[in-house]
């Protein structure tokens, strides 16, 4: 149990069934009336932030999370497979904890939040960018620059389709942010 002038950024807490990060907080003390305290939260599963105000004093039930270094394995007919980096110990996650499943390449170490009185997994954190080579891509025409952001639809190791520019050929390495599935950067070899 914490009270509300224990509040800190990053500090997670049970709040109406759900377990939610602090964001962003602020003490109030008005003129008149008691003292509060303003905050934004975040979803720990869902990402969603919402706008809360809690009377000063209040006390609330705090959650530890763990974050843990796994590597991608496999996906089977469970789900995703994973495997912490240390302890050699597998657990298997469901594709909607997952943001951007289309993307994990095998090998690939991502973090992964836990419940910690629990053991849980709460959530996978993708990298912001990983690097994939390109599988299959359409030959470019030439003259089909009629506008300097032409893209091509292209496929990756991993099955995603990415839209890059029209310069990417078969056999290249791209960077893809994981949030978008945009387009960054081509890799030199």
């Amino acid at each position: 149990m914490a009270s509300t002038s224990d509040f800190r950024n990053g500090l997670c807490i049970e709040f109406n069934g759900q377990l939610f990060s602090i964001v962003q907080f602020q003490h109030v003390k008005p003129g008149k009336g008691p003292a509060f305290v303003r905050t934004k939260l975040k979803n720990v599963k869902t990402g969603k932030v919402i706008d809360n105000t809690f009377s000063a004093g209040v006390k609330v039930n705090t959650v530890r999370i763990e974050r843990r270094p796994h590597q991608y394995l496999y996906q089977d007919d469970m789900g995703y497979n994973f495997m912490h980096t240390e302890t050699f110990e597998q657990v298997v996650i469901e594709e909607t904890m997952i943001s951007n499943p289309g993307l994990l390449k095998e090998g690939m170490v991502l973090e992964i939040n836990f419940h910690a009185e629990t053991e849980t997994p709460l959530t996978v954190d993708m990298p912001e960018k990983v690097t994939l080579e390109v599988t299959y891509a359409e030959p470019s025409e030439k003259g089909n620059t009629a506008s300097s952001t032409a893209l091509k639809p292209v496929t990756v190791e991993t099955g995603a389709q990415i839209m890059v520019p029209l310069f990417i050929n078969e056999g290249d390495i791209i960077k893809v942010d994981t949030s978008n599935n945009a387009y960054v950067e081509r890799v030199k070899k």
